[in-house]
């Protein structure tokens, strides 16, 4: 089964719902801050894809943290964040199963799904 993560007020994640509903493909959606965020999981996403990748440094929860939790910030310290703020996690991750996808891009989806 394939799993959407997010949080549903997020426009990328409404665009991202909407594509795959238009293209018929069966989706659990799963939400950051309802559903939780298990760390042994999130650290898998980080071993498969990169913190750096899953961190979202444009959001505004990124934005209005202090200075000092932003610099040197390493592995441990985003999975730490990435924990506490689950709204940090560039969005969407599509959970396929066999691998992860993070962002939304029509094209992307159009070249998994086909």
């Amino acid at each position: 089964m394939t799993t959407l993560y997010g949080i549903p007020n997020c426009d990328t994640i409404r665009k991202a719902k909407h594509w795959l509903q238009d293209n018929q493909v069966e989706f659990q959606f799963h939400d950051f801050r309802k559903d939780g965020l298990d760390e042994c999981q999130l650290e898998s996403w980080v071993d498969e894809l990169s913190w750096e990748l899953l961190l979202n440094k444009r959001g505004l929860t990124w934005r209005k943290l202090p200075d000092d939790q932003k610099t040197g910030i390493d592995r441990d310290g985003a999975i730490a964040l990435l924990l506490q703020e689950p709204a940090m996690i560039k969005r969407p991750v599509l959970d396929l199963g066999t691998r992860r996808v993070v962002g939304f891009e029509p094209a992307v989806y159009e070249e998994i799904f086909k």
